[in-house]
């Protein structure tokens, strides 16, 4: 048994050390901390473009749709037949009931994207996905997608409340931290606003412990 145990123990770190290296120095969205609460801190983001794709569907069919087309363009469907690699957090957003669009990291080469990726619930049974480009792309700069379904955009500047946690990414999970997220930003007075988002910043076989996950909502602005 302790045999086991030390194989399992030295299996668990090499999995951890590949799960930084392979999600460390990775470019990630650009945010300034704007305060620093006892369960989540307050971050503004900077406008940032995407690549965007609207799926009709239930939640696990829509997201592998979504994700065809969106990393079909990023691995070189468009016109300069140009390849890119998803890093992370990838982000979700599910409209209407709190549920969740779950999806999956990607790793790759070459030209680096950003995160996240995030989905949300654009009509009934129909799900908008998005995937964050490098900031050093412009809409003019980046490559057109050869899906005519996958368009790209400017997405706002926004002001978010972030709760960050660690563990599993069930379903269960996430709303749990939710709910505490909610509860806390309630407390002291702020108005989410739209839909939770999720993030995941580690790759699936990253250990619980290991892992850095996030939920958050964007807030309403202050009167």
């Amino acid at each position: 048994m302790l045999v086991i145990g030390g194989i399992v123990a030295v299996v668990v770190v090499a999995l951890g050390g590949l799960a930084w290296r392979s999600s460390s120095g990775l470019e990630e969205p650009a945010y300034t901390v704007v305060e620093r609460a006892k369960d989540y801190e307050i971050r503004e983001y900077p406008p940032y473009l995407v690549a965007e794709t609207i799926v009709t569907g239930d939640q696990r069919s829509a997201g592998r749709e979504a994700f065809r087309r969106l990393a079909g363009y990023i691995f070189g469907k468009n016109t300069k037949a140009q390849k890119m690699a998803m890093t992370a957090p990838v982000t979700s957003e599910e409209g209407g009931s709190e549920k969740m669009a779950m999806t999956t990291p990607v790793t790759s080469e070459k030209m680096a994207m950003t995160a996240p990726v995030t989905s949300e619930s654009a009509e009934d049974g129909k799900y908008r996905y998005q995937f964050v480009m490098e900031s050093k792309y412009t809409l003019q700069s980046l490559p057109k997608p050869d899906d005519s379904r996958v368009t790209l955009k400017e997405v706002p500047g926004q002001r978010v409340a972030v709760r960050r946690f660690s563990g599993s990414w069930s379903e269960e999970h996430f709303l749990s931290e939710v709910a505490d997220l909610r509860e806390a930003l309630a407390r002291d007075g702020l108005q989410a606003q739209g839909n939770f988002r999720s993030a995941r910043y580690n790759a699936p076989f990253t250990p619980g412990f290991l892992r850095r996950n996030e939920v958050m909502f964007t807030l309403a602005p202050s009167k």
